[in-house]
């Protein structure tokens, strides 16, 4: 720990950029990939407010485990499918990935598409059964 210290202290100009690029990365990533909630959150919006989950990983995935009333639409296909979406541009829309990493792009297409209320599943599906959560299996 006395070396880190020391090193930032004779490299403090070079520590100084790092921190900067390291903020700087975490708030375009905060910008770019949207708002996110955690699983209670999503359930409350399913519940009070009709959401809708879209589920954006491969029809294999999404066939061992999906939350209730998932709309599978993988990531890559988003943009040629979002006609099956607009029905529920007014309502809230959780986006569902496995890790809730692929979730933010999918959001930002959602948005620039139209959809008023987009939100991720933080920590995607793996969050939502290790809070053992109900998965329906097709």
């Amino acid at each position: 720990m006395t070396q880190f210290i020391e090193f930032i202290g004779n490299h403090w100009m070079l520590s100084s950029v790092w921190l900067a690029l390291l903020a700087a990365l975490l708030f375009y990533r905060s910008k770019s990939s949207g708002l996110s909630v955690g699983s209670q959150q999503a359930v409350m919006l399913i519940n009070r407010k009709q959401g809708v989950i879209v589920d954006i990983r491969d029809k294999k995935d999404y066939e061992a485990g999906h939350i209730v009333g998932a709309i599978n639409i993988p990531l890559a296909k988003l943009g040629d499918r979002l006609n099956q979406l607009a029905e529920y541009k007014t309502r809230p829309v959780v986006v569902v990935c496995k890790l809730g990493q692929q979730a933010g792009d999918a959001s930002k297409t959602l948005k620039t598409a139209g959809f008023e209320e987009v939100v991720r599943l933080r920590g995607g599906m793996a969050e939502w059964r290790s809070e053992n959560l109900p998965v329906v299996q097709s």
